[in-house]
């Protein structure tokens, strides 16, 4: 197949590579020094998003946020205007479910496929092949995407219509970051109080207190290794997205505001690219010292 890939960075790259390797024609915008491997490995490097739509049957996008797609899609040198008759749109970015079922409107009133196809599971998910994809499209498009999407991810789920990936993307970007303040504000009291927090940790890895988050982000946060898998300011802008949402919907959501203003305080003394367990450094900084 050929399958045209735009949006190099943490994620992408290695979601390429998969590809790459498992025989398709990839072809690629915007190689920079550090995706410069994909073309050593056999993927194509082009001058334009509207090079890469004529290259490509299906074209994956895996870009920061909505204005960026919207750009990639429809202007100068869009995917849009160049794509193959009957071409396949795969947006794997995690943006706005409002814009996707616009941008959906537009590729579908010209004759192609689109589905959105936002992720989770972080850097490491992306380097494994592991990666949750929570997908929206009809399901002629689900089914045409399925074979490229399981290259990539083990759970994969058709949610419903266009923008439905990006709405169960953005409930899980919820989830994530109010359970990352919960043990964050856990491990801060363990500490305070004079316990030990790795073995308060331990204690509840397997009971009922037990998650992802607990395993991996409560080590993160005993350790204080911060490096990037998903960056403050990324989560900070998915939880934008559900904050907007709720707006529009006169919906009460008053934790996902809260912990939006936890990031907007971790963004603000300077955290923003560190990982998001580093919000425990933000929660800390609001206490007095140890």
């Amino acid at each position: 197949m050929k399958i045209g890939f735009i949006g190099l960075g943490v994620m992408g790259r290695p979601m390429a590579l998969h590809l790459i390797a498992a025989g398709h024609d990839v072809f690629l915008h915007r190689v920079k020094p550090a995706s410069q491997a994909l073309v050593e490995a056999g993927g194509t490097a082009l001058n334009s998003p509207a090079e890469v739509a004529a290259a490509a049957e299906v074209i994956i996008l895996m870009l920061p946020d909505t204005p960026d797609v919207e750009t990639v899609l429809f202007g100068t040198e869009g995917v849009a205007g160049a794509l193959q008759p009957g071409a396949l749109v795969i947006d794997m970015s995690s943006i706005s479910p409002v814009a996707t079922k616009q941008f959906a409107g537009k590729i579908e009133a010209a004759g192609h496929d689109w589905l959105d196809a936002p992720v989770s599971g972080g850097e490491a998910g992306a380097k494994t092949a592991a990666l949750t994809i929570m997908a929206g499209g009809t399901p002629a498009a689900f089914a045409r995407a399925l074979p490229v999407m399981q290259i990539l991810g083990k759970r994969i789920t058709h949610i419903g219509p266009a923008g439905d990936g990006q709405t169960a993307k953005v409930c899980n970007q919820i989830i994530v970051g109010l359970t990352i303040q919960a043990v964050a504000e856990a491990l801060t009291l363990a500490e305070w109080a004079g316990a030990d927090p790795a073995k308060v940790r331990e204690a509840l890895l397997g009971g009922f207190a037990d998650s992802t988050i607990l395993k991996v982000h409560g080590e993160r946060m005993i350790a204080k290794t911060f490096d990037p898998g998903f960056r403050i300011a990324l989560h900070r802008k998915d939880i934008g997205l559900a904050v907007d949402a709720a707006r529009a919907l006169d919906l009460a959501l008053p934790n996902t505001a809260m912990i939006h203003q936890l990031m907007s305080a971790a963004i603000g003394q300077g955290d923003g690219d560190l990982d998001h367990s580093a919000l425990v450094r933000t929660l800390q900084s609001f206490s007095h010292s140890a």
